[in-house]
């Protein structure tokens, strides 16, 4: 997959599978993965800058099997910000589809 492509729909997979529920890093990273290529680090430099916009709170749970896990959770503003982004997107989509 082209990365320019991945660059501007990683910020939207990440909102729009926290929207399902609370999720750690991990756990996001392997979800994405399974449809697309992508780094923890990369992954972990937007759930940064998501949180430093107020998008996303965390929250530690521990683990039984090694140290407490970090959870994202979405924001009521996270929330009004990925419907807009989802908006924006399908409308890019299907301007993109006409062209091609």
């Amino acid at each position: 997959m082209n990365p320019q492509f991945k660059k501007g729909a990683l910020e939207l997979c990440v909102l729009s599978l926290l929207r399902d529920g609370d999720r750690y890093g991990y756990e996001l990273t392997d979800q994405i993965s399974n449809k697309m290529m992508v780094s923890a680090g990369t992954l972990y430099l937007i759930l940064k800058r998501l949180k430093d916009a107020g998008y996303l709170d965390t929250y530690l749970v521990e683990s039984q099997s090694g140290p407490a896990r970090k959870y994202y959770h979405l924001t009521p503003t996270g929330r009004e910000y990925g419907d807009e982004l989802k908006k924006e997107w399908l409308d890019f989509v299907e301007k993109v589809g006409e062209l091609i």
